[in-house]
């Protein structure tokens, strides 16, 4: 299991200096990456596609800029603006990524709940038919459901409503969370390179943690109605007016 987590942040973190994404910010180039690679770009691409270019891997600059970098300054370095679109910048063939330019990959709206899947799968081989995977905020249930509090974003101490989730994965995104000055934060609207306001808070439920924890980033940008389109999930949202809505196949209920 610590072998799985540790591979795979030596691929995907930006914080280290060792890492492949470390490597791909200093240089253009074509990046063997991983098997795991396959689905987790296919869900940003089609995720970048239904939120409009909006959620997009290439927010690790702006991100840096703003403070949040690998020294985690918190103090805003250098000018932001729109990220650059995926097709100026990145070309993926299924087994490598070719870069035009130096890139600063973060792929931390899906990657996260991915490494919850992939420990999952560990246990599973282990021969363990019941297991929980919890990596704060991203969770991934093997059996019988749980009874899970949706954090109020602005009251850590209240729940704005419960989820029921078993064999599913819940993953959860705030604004509240790894924010470090006013209206900074770490959602970051691709389209303009600046944090997101409209929504501060979002639940989805998947059959997978990748794709809810995805699905938890876009909900920021997208309309409900337009993911479903595209994906079968069930979900939750606070916005900046503290309006609350949920999908109406939720298994559990908010407090209105």
């Amino acid at each position: 299991m610590h072998a799985v987590i540790d591979r795979y942040d030596r691929t995907w973190s930006r914080f280290r200096t060792d890492s492949t994404v470390a490597s791909i910010a200093q240089r253009a180039g074509t990046w063997p990456l991983p098997g795991e690679a396959v689905p987790l770009f296919d869900l940003y691409r089609r995720l970048y596609l239904a939120t409009d270019g909006a959620m997009s891997p290439l927010v690790g600059l702006a991100l840096e800029r703003l403070g949040y970098d690998r020294a985690y300054s918190l103090r805003p370095s250098g000018p932001v603006g729109p990220v650059p679109a995926w097709e100026d910048m990145l070309a993926w063939d299924g087994e490598a990524l070719t870069t035009v330019a130096p890139v600063v990959l973060d792929v931390g709206a899906a990657g996260k709940g991915q490494l919850v899947d992939l420990v999952g799968e560990v246990l599973s081989a282990a021969g363990h038919d019941e297991w929980i995977v919890d990596a704060s905020g991203d969770l991934r249930v093997s059996g019988p459901s749980i009874r899970v509090g949706l954090e109020h974003p602005l009251d850590p101490t209240k729940a704005i409503g419960v989820a029921n989730v078993g064999d599913r994965a819940l993953c959860a995104s705030a604004v509240n969370r790894r924010a470090w000055g006013d209206g900074l934060h770490h959602v970051i609207d691709a389209t303009t390179g600046l944090p997101t306001g409209r929504v501060i808070a979002t639940w989805a439920v998947a059959a997978t943690a990748m794709e809810a924890d995805g699905l938890a980033t876009a909900l920021f940008f997208a309309d409900p109605d337009r993911l479903a389109q595209e994906f079968e999930f069930e979900w939750v949202t606070v916005r900046s007016d503290l309006t609350v809505a949920c999908s109406p196949g939720l298994d559990g209920e908010v407090f209105r």
